[in-house]
């Protein structure tokens, strides 16, 4: 009896291990302090929510066995209306509990904005995101080189990241680092992550966008160093590419399952053109911070006289002499 029941007890542990392997490189194994946070955050939920689930499923599989039909000693009792114990239990623990939860989503919600900036881990490296279908596009503003494809940050470094798409809407996600956010055409998204360990992360779009979808993934690559961050940027500077507005436009012509390519050379300014550029196809010109606010002194100002209105007897007597 002992012999047959092992091949199975053996097969439910070889499906228990795969299924257990899939938390790793997932949400559940972070490797950065916003990646870790959330963690904690979803496993002390997750805890919370069961000490309500675990006993509701206890008592109902207890009352079903208790209470079946085979069950003659169980006590009938038609005249029973009221347990204050079980009000008690029913509604204080659930209240209780809620509240904890508000308590903690309020608390953590703030600490875990994506837009707030990583204090105490020194200055942010700079990474400006857009997505294209079905690809990504790093741009390195302080570098003035570009990726497709590729992300590489020192480990310990905290970046902040600016996010935008070229078309439709898609989702940053490096599940080992932290928060997913969302990039938007003629928007731009702001985010903060850090990896605490080096390694190389899978990061991809979370967010169904057409065909291409499956393939829109990259690799984020967090070095030692800053030494081999800095050869690693050299290493793209001696590629021969240039990234500017026309062969950005070859980069918007969807492809899929795109190779990782260097741009050892990127305009300035290429992100917030990318940003506004719906804003000139509809006839908007955008403004900088200092022609906005020049242009508002000059509104207010020097505003036009506003032109005198005719009384409106004059003004139907003219008309009334026009029809005639």
């Amino acid at each position: 009896m002992i012999k047959k029941r092992a091949p199975r007890a053996l097969g439910f542990i070889f499906i228990a291990s795969l299924l257990l392997s899939g938390c790793s490189g997932g949400i559940l194994d972070p490797k950065g302090q916003v990646g870790v946070d959330e963690k904690n955050l979803i496993l002390f939920s997750t805890v919370l929510m069961l000490l309500v689930v675990i006993p509701v499923i206890f008592m109902t599989i207890y009352f079903a066995w208790k209470y079946r039909a085979g069950h003659n000693q169980a006590v009938y009792d038609p005249k029973w209306d009221h347990s204050t114990r079980i009000e008690l239990v029913v509604w204080l623990i659930p209240c209780i509990l809620i509240v904890i939860l508000g308590a903690v989503t309020w608390v953590t919600t703030h600490d875990l904005d994506p837009y707030k900036p990583l204090e105490g881990k020194g200055d942010h490296l700079e990474i400006d995101v857009v997505s294209l279908n079905w690809k990504w596009l790093f741009i390195y503003p302080d570098q003035g080189i570009a990726t497709v494809n590729e992300l590489v940050i020192p480990a310990g470094v905290p970046v902040k990241f600016r996010l935008t798409s070229e078309s439709v809407m898609n989702s940053f996600f490096i599940p080992q680092l932290g928060s997913q956010i969302y990039t938007m055409a003629a928007m731009e998204t702001k985010l903060h992550l850090i990896a605490d360990e080096p390694g190389t992360y899978d990061g991809f779009s979370a967010n169904y966008s057409g065909a291409g979808f499956s393939g829109m993934k990259f690799k984020t690559i967090a070095t030692p160093t800053q030494q081999d961050f800095d050869a690693w940027v050299g290493l793209v500077r001696s590629s021969h590419q240039t990234l500017n507005d026309r062969s950005y436009q070859s980069l918007t012509v969807p492809t899929e399952d795109d190779p990782v390519s260097y741009y050892a050379n990127v305009d300035d300014g290429l992100f917030d053109r990318i940003v506004m550029k719906y804003m000139r196809h509809h006839g908007h010109t955008p403004m900088t911070d200092q022609t906005m606010s020049a242009h508002m002194h000059k509104t207010s100002t020097d505003a036009p006289e506003m032109p005198a209105m005719a009384a409106p007897q004059e003004t139907l007597a003219a008309s009334s002499g026009t029809e005639e």
